[in-house]
C-alpha cells in the first residue's frame, strides 16, 4: 500500500518472465503417481536427460499471443482464398497439366501434415519437460492448421477437375501414396525422442524448404495464387519449425555426450528417408509444372548442399558428420527426377492423375539443367516412347514394379556411379529375401528388420489378392485383378490416370477456355476464354 493509501499497480513482467509463468509455470511434481509411470516411453530409447529446464524455445512464443498472431494471418489467407474462388481463379493458372500437380500435392503432402499433427499431439503427452509440451502442442496445432488450409485452397479446383475428392481413401489405399504415408507411419511408431529427429531436425530443417520454396514459387509462376497463400501463411509457422528442429538436435547433444551417437544414427536414417520421399516432389518441380522456377538439381544444390553443408559444418563441434549416403543425393540430382517420371509414365494406368511425355521445348530446357544426364540418358527414351505413341502403340508396363521394403518407392533407381546400372539389394531375413533401392534402404532395414518385415506392400498385397472390394468374385470368368485392384484404390480407369491427352481435365480445359490443356500442344491466343460460363462436374 503506497503512503497516500493507493495501491501499488502490479510490475508489468518482462517477455522472458512472462513467458515462463505460462510455460514453466503450468508444470508441477506428481504426488500419487510415479513420473516413470506417467511418461513410459522417455527412457527405452536410451537418450539422457539430466535437466529439462535447459530446453529452450527460440521464439518463446505463448498461446495468447499464439492465437492472436495465428488468427491475424487466418484473416488474410482466407480473404485471398475467397477473392481467388469468385473470380473462378482455377481458370488463370498456366494450362491443365499445372492441376495435375495439385493432386499429388492433396495426395501425398496433406494428408501428412495431418500425420504430423497427430505425431506431435503424442510428444506432448510424453515429453516430462513443460518447455518441450508447449512447444510440441503449437506444432501439432500448427500442422492440423496447414491441413485444413491446403484442403480449403484446392477445394476449389475440384469443383471443376477430376481426381481431388477422395484423396483421404486414396491416401490410405493408392500404390504410390505408399511412400509418404510410410514415411510418417514409420516416425510416428518410433520413440518421442527419434520422433522429434525425424520431423523436427531432418524432414523440417533439412529439408522442408525444397517442399515450401521452390514449389511456391511454382505456384505463383503459374498463376495460381491460392496455393501461394496458404502456402506464404504456413512459411512462418515452417520457420518457428526449423529453429525448433535445431534446437531439439543441441539440446540432445548437449544433455550427454552418449547420446551423440544415437542423434547421428537418426540423422543418417531420416535424412535418407526424407530423401527418398522427396522423389515425389522432385517430378512434381521438373515434370509437372507447366512454367518452372528451377530444376530439381538445382534446388538440391541450394537447400541441401548449400545450407546444408552450413548447418553440419556448425554440429561439427558436437562430433555430428554429414548424412551418411549424402554424396549419393549430389551424384543423384541429375537423374532422379526423369527416372522417377519414366515410372510413373509406364504405370500411367494405375494413377490419380493424367501423364505426358515432354516435348521437344522441355527437353531442351532440361537439357540446358542437366548437361551431364538428360540428352545421354533420357532423352532418346522419350523420343522412341513419342514415336510409339504416333504409332499407337504407347509404352506401358504389363506388370507392377518391385517395391523397395524400407521407402517402398519401385527398385528403378540406378547405380549412383553408372547410369546405366539399376540399383538392386538384398537382405535374408529369417529365411526370406527382402529386396531395396538403395544401400541406404538396405542399411534402414538391417538395423532394425522387426519393424520393416511388417510393411504393407502395395504391389505384394495387389498379387496376393488382398486388394480387392468386399464381394468381388476372383474366380468369376471374366475377372480383372487389375481392374478389380484399381478399384479398390479408389481409381477410375480412363478417368483418373493415363495419358494427359486424353483426360478429362484436357477435354474441359480447352471447351471452358479456348486455350490448349498443354500450352506446348499450341500457342496461347488473346481470346483465351469461351464465352459459356464453365459449369462445375457432377460429384460422384
Amino acid at each position: 500500500m503506497a503512503a497516500d493509501g493507493n495501491t501499488k499497480p502490479p510490475k508489468k513482467l518482462s517477455l522472458k518472465e512472462n513467458y515462463a509463468m505460462l510455460t514453466r509455470g503450468l508444470d508441477w511434481e506428481p504426488t500419487y503417481e510415479k513420473k516413470e509411470d506417467i511418461f513410459q516411453k522417455i527412457d527405452f530409447e536410451g537418450i539422457k536427460i539430466h535437466d529439462w529446464d535447459k530446453w529452450e524455445d527460440p521464439f518463446r512464443l505463448t498461446m495468447d499471443a499464439y492465437w492472436k498472431y495465428q488468427g491475424e494471418k487466418e484473416r488474410k489467407l482466407y480473404a485471398i482464398i475467397d477473392a481467388f474462388q469468385q473470380g473462378n481463379g482455377q481458370f488463370n493458372v498456366t494450362d491443365a497439366r499445372y492441376v495435375q500437380a495439385l493432386k499429388v500435392f492433396l495426395n501425398g503432402i496433406v494428408e501428412l501434415e495431418y500425420a504430423s499433427h497427430r505425431g506431435f499431439c503424442m510428444l506432448g503427452r510424453e515429453f516430462p519437460g513443460a518447455g518441450p509440451r508447449i512447444a510440441a502442442q503449437m506444432q501439432s496445432i500448427d500442422e492440423l492448421r496447414h491441413a485444413t488450409t491446403q484442403i480449403h485452397a484446392i477445394s476449389q479446383y475440384n469443383k471443376y477437375f477430376e481426381g481431388m475428392e477422395n484423396f483421404p481413401y486414396q491416401f490410405d489405399r493408392v500404390w504410390y501414396l505408399s511412400i509418404p504415408k510410410s514415411f510418417f507411419e514409420d516416425a510416428c511408431t518410433s520413440g518421442p525422442f527419434e520422433f522429434i529427429v525425424a520431423i523436427s531436425f531432418a524432414f523440417e530443417y533439412v529439408l522442408t524448404n525444397l517442399a515450401f520454396m521452390p514449389w511456391m514459387s511454382g505456384a505463383a509462376f503459374n498463376g495460381d495464387m491460392s496455393t501461394v497463400s496458404f502456402g506464404f501463411s504456413a512459411q512462418s509457422d515452417e520457420a518457428r519449425h526449423m529453429t525448433l528442429g535445431i534446437e531439439v538436435i543441441k539440446f540432445l547433444l548437449e544433455q550427454d555426450p552418449a547420446n551423440v551417437a544415437l542423434v547421428q544414427k537418426w540423422i543418417d536414417k531420416w535424412f535418407w528417408r526424407g530423401y527418398r520421399l522427396l522423389a515425389l516432389l522432385a517430378t512434381m518441380m521438373d515434370y509437372i509444372l507447366p512454367k518452372r522456377v528451377m530444376s530439381w538439381g538445382e534446388a538440391w544444390t541450394i537447400y541441401y548442399e548449400e545450407n546444408g553443408g552450413a548447418l553440419f559444418a556448425d554440429l561439427a563441434r558436437y562430433g555430428i558428420k554429414p548424412p551418411k549416403y549424402a554424396d549419393v543425393t549430389i551424384k543423384e540430382k541429375g537423374r532422379v527426377s526423369h527416372e522417377m517420371w519414366s515410372v510413373f509414365y509406364a504405370n500411367r494406368n494405375a494413377l490419380g492423375f493424367g501423364i505426358w511425355l515432354p516435348s521437344e521445348e522441355e527437353m531442351d530446357w532440361f537439357s540446358e539443367k542437366y548437361p551431364d544426364t538428360f540428352d545421354k540418358y533420357y532423352r532418346p527414351r522419350y523420343e522412341y516412347w513419342r514415336q510409339l505413341e504416333a504409332e499407337g502403340k504407347p509404352f506401358t508396363c504389363k506388370v507392377l514394379p518391385q517395391l523397395c521394403q524400407t521407402c517402398q518407392w519401385p527398385c528403378l533407381y540406378t547405380e549412383a556411379d553408372d547410369a546405366t546400372e539399376f540399383v538392386h539389394r538384398e537382405s535374408d531375413y529369417k529365411g526370406e529375401i527382402f529386396h531395396f533401392c538403395s544401400d541406404g534402404c538396405k542399411d534402414i532395414f538391417d538395423d532394425e528388420p522387426e519393424k520393416f518385415v511388417h510393411a504393407w506392400m502395395p504391389v505384394n498385397q495387389i498379387y496376393q489378392g488382398n486388394c480387392f472390394l468386399p464381394g468381388v468374385d476372383p474366380t468369376a470368368p471374366d475377372f480383372n485383378p487389375m481392374a478389380e485392384a484399381l478399384k479398390f484404390m479408389g481409381l477410375k480407369p480412363g478417368v483418373d490416370g493415363g495419358l494427359f491427352k486424353e483426360h478429362l481435365d484436357a477435354k474441359r480445359w480447352e471447351q471452358w477456355t479456348s486455350r490448349p490443356a498443354n500450352i506446348h500442344e499450341g500457342a496461347y491466343t488473346d481470346s483465351v476464354r469461351s464465352t459459356e460460363t464453365p459449369t462445375p462436374r457432377a460429384k460422384p
